[in-house]
């Protein structure tokens, strides 16, 4: 392969067809990607459909996990996951070697590079558990403003389409009411799958408006060039990796 062609896996956490995978593909304009760069989305072939509960998290990090593992070996230079939730993120660093962004930490890390506080704004409050564990694990609650939704059941597949005015309008109020009733100085999008709503508000508020989808790609493109991954003494491999059975009967 061309050492100036960088292939990227991104890996959607729901099941879907072409169509799907088409419309999570579309948050990366053309102009986003960086030259000798190219993404390859691919949903897992199995598991959750929502991010709505536990279970569906489980789901989304054992499906994140199977669909990535080989992903270094087959020539890929990242993996990023398609979902603020960075299922199975942890996981894929320790097998792995080359970099694995998830969209969740590096939009809240980019959140506090642009200011001090930020919410996240999300389609409704099923989905709060996803942020509470990653705010957890990346010891950022204190740097979180508030969680805040519009109650509206999402399409993970469709996405925002055809509901834009409606859908638009709710996001704008909430975040107006996170900067003016919780502090917030930076609106973080609680979903990949919100990313057609991103231009729109970031044209509206007065302050920056993350799209963790776009920002996670560009972060894998930063790794790779600098030639950077995670520390593997943080995420050590397994000494007995267990690829067979984590792949047997999945087809």
């Amino acid at each position: 392969m061309d050492s100036a062609h960088h292939r990227i896996k991104v890996i959607v956490p729901i099941p879907m067809d072409a169509a799907g995978v088409a419309n999570r593909r579309g948050q990366l304009a053309p102009e986003t990607i960086a030259p000798g760069f190219e993404p390859v989305f691919e949903a897992v072939k199995w598991g959750a459909a929502l991010g709505d509960s536990y279970h569906d998290m489980l789901l989304m990090d054992w499906t994140v996990f199977q669909a990535g593992l080989h992903a270094e070996e087959d020539g890929f230079a990242a993996v990023v996951v398609d979902t603020v939730s960075d299922s199975g993120v942890r996981a894929l660093r320790s097998r792995l070697s080359i970099p694995v962004i998830g969209p969740g930490e590096a939009a809240f890390h980019m959140a506090m590079m642009l200011g001090k506080r930020f919410t996240i704004l999300t389609m409704w409050p099923e989905w709060f558990p996803l942020y509470e564990k990653t705010l957890t694990d990346y010891h950022l609650h204190d740097r979180c403003a508030s969680l805040r939704s519009i109650n509206t059941r999402p399409d993970v597949t469709e996405l925002l389409a055809g509901k834009e005015d409606v859908i638009f309008a709710k996001l704008e109020a909430e975040a107006r009411a996170a900067i003016d009733q919780d502090g917030a100085d930076v609106i973080v999008l609680g979903s990949t799958t919100m990313h057609q709503s991103a231009a729109h508000l970031a044209k509206l508020l007065p302050i920056p408006v993350i799209n963790p989808g776009v920002v996670a790609w560009k972060q894998a493109e930063l790794l790779v060039t600098l030639g950077l991954s995670h520390s593997k003494r943080a995420f050590p491999s397994p000494e007995v990796p267990k690829d067979a059975d984590i792949t047997k009967g999945w087809t």
